[in-house]
């Protein structure tokens, strides 16, 4: 029987990210870099362009496809599925530039929260947010707590006033 305590994630998400196709050591480098020059190419409207960084490319790398349905009805509030796909944040690039301002960084897209009600965000340090109607959102200082608070259900850290 495995050792459950040296598990990266809790078994609640470590089984949603099994069943979405994610696996230890899977790294996936050629489709990040498809999706960061997709990014890079990309310029809105107004000309905002995307930022693609380290921290981005290699989340997409580990995380980048996967659709994430999660377990449970959620701690304190309702998980979500998840699709993580940065370019489902392709149209957000000045949402992302005003809030990356905002934070004294910069934000790369990664992916869709629900049926498209959230965008998540990753910035230079790995940490990830959500933007949605209800405001801004911190979700964790990497992936790994991400990830675990958006499966799990864990009520983030609101970063605007309603």
């Amino acid at each position: 029987m495995p050792d459950l305590n040296t598990t990266r994630f809790s078994v609640a998400v470590d089984a949603a990210l099994r069943e979405a196709g994610w696996q230890p050591g899977r790294w996936d480098i050629k489709q990040a870099e498809q999706w960061a020059d997709a990014l890079r190419a990309h310029v809105s409207p107004a000309g905002h362009r995307h930022s693609v960084f380290p921290a981005a490319v290699e989340v997409w790398a580990e995380f980048g496809g996967l659709r994430i349905t999660p377990p449970g009805q959620g701690r304190q509030v309702a998980p979500s599925p998840l699709l993580l796909d940065p370019l489902a944040g392709l149209h957000l690039a000045r949402s992302l530039w005003d809030l990356g301002r905002a934070l004294e960084t910069e934000l790369a897209p990664l992916g869709i929260e629900g049926d498209d009600r959230g965008v998540l965000a990753v910035d230079v340090e790995g940490r990830v947010y959500g933007l949605d109607h209800a405001g801004d959102w911190y979700l964790g200082p990497d992936i790994d707590h991400a990830l675990t608070a958006l499966v799990t259900g864990i009520h983030p850290t609101r970063l605007t006033n309603p």
